[in-house]
Order: C-alpha cells, then sequence, then structure tokens
C-alpha cells in the first residue's frame, strides 16, 4: 500500500464565531507549532515547580503568540474591533489545537477560552447532586455457580 499525500487528509483549519462573524485560523507553520509546543512544555513544566529555560518562556510575548496562533485571522478580528478577552480566548483555544487537538480546542473554547475551566470528559458524569443509590443488576447469565464444598474438619497430627 503506497502512501497518499497527506494534506488532503488534514483538516488544517479552525472556524470560531465571533460577534456574528466566522475567523477562519489557518495551520500554523511548523516553525510555529514547534516553539507554541515548546512554550506549552516550558510552562507546564514551571507549574510543577521545575527548572525552565528562560529563554523559552522570555521569547513568548503574549502579543506576538497571539498574532502566531491566530494568522490571518488575528488582523481580521483587529479591524473588525474584537475586544481583548474575545481575542484572548481565540488565542487560547487556537494554542490548544495546536498543541492538542481540535476535540479538545472545541472544549476550551466551550469553556470561554480558558483551558483552566475544562473538567475531564467523564468527570461531569461522576458528578452528581445526590449519590447514585441505584443498585446494580444480578447477572443476568442465567447460570449460577455450585456452592464450595464443606471443608474438611481438620485433624490433629498423630503422635
Amino acid at each position: 500500500m503506497a502512501f497518499e499525500p497527506i494534506d488532503e487528509l488534514l483538516d488544517e483549519t479552525l472556524t470560531l464565531p465571533l460577534k456574528g462573524r466566522r475567523y477562519t485560523i489557518p495551520a500554523p507553520s511548523a516553525e510555529t507549532g514547534l516553539r507554541v509546543q515548546a512554550i506549552v512544555q516550558a510552562a507546564a513544566v514551571a507549574a510543577s515547580g521545575g527548572d525552565v529555560d528562560a529563554t523559552v518562556l522570555g521569547t513568548a510575548d503574549e502579543i506576538d503568540l497571539y498574532r502566531d496562533v491566530l494568522g490571518t485571522a488575528y488582523g481580521q478580528m483587529l479591524a473588525d474591533g474584537i475586544t481583548w478577552p474575545a481575542l484572548k480566548a481565540a488565542a487560547r483555544t487556537a494554542v490548544v489545537w495546536i498543541v492538542q487537538d481540535k476535540a479538545t480546542a472545541e472544549r476550551v473554547w466551550a469553556a470561554g477560552g480558558d483551558p483552566s475551566h475544562l473538567t475531564p470528559p467523564n468527570r461531569q458524569q461522576c458528578r452528581s447532586d445526590g449519590a447514585n443509590t441505584t443498585k446494580s443488576p444480578a447477572s443476568g447469565s442465567g447460570t449460577s455457580s455450585r456452592p464450595a464444598p464443606p471443608r474438611a474438619k481438620r485433624r490433629a497430627p498423630r503422635r
């Protein structure tokens, strides 16, 4: 089996609705993707108390990073007068898209563009207002196991 051109298989855009418009964010260059990946990794290490190369985070000027991850949509958003919170939410969503995937980016967008407001996908199912009092159904296989045979009494050793 031969490899097919991957660029036809990849969805290389992210479209975000803001103020009645839809902004299409193109895939970043490989250089930008690698830089964003390094910045996110360094931030995670720093957040966990690890030592971080200051040059990685030093080059992470927020405005330049947002401009890079939003691509052509950045200029369109500024021209349309998008507010700072909306631009920030779009950029944070784009960062998650670049570093992880589109499904996670959608969850970040739904959380107002703030990854810290995400809950793990199954966590909400575990949380409820009350305890789950529904009993698990008994085995439905129609078979039952035999009771274990009684144990023989242990005799005292002979002397």
